[in-house]
């Protein structure tokens, strides 16, 4: 069995164990979570979606391939075997086109979805969820049989080579909610075999039968989400009917999406309710904006002559092209902080600007050169002064620091 085989078939199996994945394209947060895997030989599962990359190099300007290099140049710098690292993609299917036609939707999705299995990711999700330009309303036997149409490409695109599959839709949007919500409804497990049985037809109508035995993983609502200023955490007494659902689901498990900023209480009962893959972006470039954030308010005590103006310039990009936050945030007193600082960091769209990069190699050369008191560094980062980094790179030693609270959390929920 593969590494994510061998993962939940212990946790269908009853064991506390399941896998993290990272899902994110900024360079110092993967390095930060790649560095925290250097003392044992545990699989790295890192994602990349449909939006952010593609063949067309989606908002990171990454193809598939690209990504691939990416990912593994990283993990040589941090001295993690390249082979250790299972690539995932999520949410492969029309949505990057969904505004168009549903046949020029469909065959660029089938392109990406060749250019993933090309480059070497095997993990795929399928997701053909979204209602194109001339759908109206999609039908479920709809989002299958879309699903199918790419899991046949994929399969001539592996050309032997064995994918795990993901199917199933019923997640938040990606980044989190754009409205406050009341609260959530957990899938009910009639529904969830209602998917899995119109993805076994569909699968079985085009000679994928072998495809099937490999779908891995169904995506399901556990009751979990985020918003910008608001968080549902997991209660497993609503989850009881889904968890006791898994006997009759055969040879997958369950995969969580949106499941940032839940307690390690939480992540580790989400675990217990057979969710073999947690899946987690936005709370760890966030972790990354509070190690900058809090060394550029050092920055500022310390009183440098030529201060990096950090914050400033992200406000002023943010401010110039509004585009990636404004859905997000609220008009009114309180739009700069939560533009800021709220839970879906959006700022994490910003940050491979040339003026914010300019002002963080100036933040890291002012840090370099004066040097600040552990208790100006503790009050900053929130750390005791026991935790604090000491020699090396501040800013760096810094951000793995704070990001890797959050790593550390994932990976003792899922049984590390």
């Amino acid at each position: 069995m593969s590494a994510l085989e061998e993962i939940v078939a212990d946790n269908r199996a009853g064991k506390q164990r399941a896998i993290p994945s990272w899902c994110t394209a900024h360079p110092e947060t993967l390095r930060a979570i790649l560095s925290t895997y250097r003392e044992d030989d545990a699989p790295v599962l890192i994602e990349a979606t449909s939006n952010q990359v593609n063949q067309h190099g989606g908002y990171t300007g990454m193809t598939p391939a690209g990504f691939r290099a990416f990912v593994e140049d990283l993990a040589g710098q941090e001295q993690i075997d390249p082979d250790r690292i299972i690539l995932g993609s999520d949410h492969l299917g029309p949505n990057p086109w969904k505004d168009e036609p549903a046949e020029s939707a469909m065959e660029k999705a089938g392109a990406m979805v060749d250019a993933y299995v090309r480059a070497g990711f095997t993990k795929i999700h399928l997701d053909a969820s979204m209602a194109c330009a001339d759908d109206g309303l999609l039908k479920e036997e709809t989002m299958a049989a879309r699903a199918a149409d790419l899991c046949t490409i994929s399969e001539k695109a592996a050309a032997g080579r064995s994918l795990s599959y993901v199917i199933g839709t019923e997640v938040p949007i990606p980044g989190g909610e754009t409205e406050t919500l009341e609260g959530l409804a957990v899938t009910e497990p009639q529904a969830a075999r209602h998917t899995l049985e119109l993805h076994r037809q569909a699968f079985a109508a085009r000679g994928l039968e072998e495809a099937f035995g490999r779908v891995i993983g169904l995506v399901v609502q556990p009751g979990v989400d985020f918003g910008n200023d608001q968080v549902f955490p997991f209660d497993p007494a609503k989850a009881v009917a889904l968890s006791s659902s898994i006997g009759g689901l055969p040879h997958l498990a369950f995969e969580a999406h949106s499941t940032d900023y839940q307690s390690e209480d939480a992540l580790s009962a989400l675990v217990g309710t057979h969710f073999a893959v947690l899946k987690v972006g936005p709370e760890l470039t966030f972790a990354y904006r509070q190690a900058i954030f809090a060394l550029a308010w050092v920055e500022a005590e310390l009183g440098v002559p030529e201060p990096s103006r950090l914050i400033e310039v992200v406000i002023e990009e943010m401010r110039s092209d509004p585009r990636y936050w404004r859905a997000y945030v609220n008009p009114g007193s309180g739009e700069e902080r939560m533009m800021l600082y709220g839970l879906s960091d959006r700022i994490r769209y910003y940050w491979p600007r040339p003026s914010i990069q300019q002002a963080l190699a100036r933040l890291r050369a002012n840090l370099a050169t004066h040097s600040p008191e552990p208790g100006l560094l503790a009050q900053a980062t929130g750390r005791s002064v026991d935790t604090l980094p000491s020699g090396g790179n501040l800013t760096n030693a810094t951000v793995r620091l704070m990001v890797g609270q959050v790593v550390a959390k994932y990976r003792r929920a899922a049984g590390a």
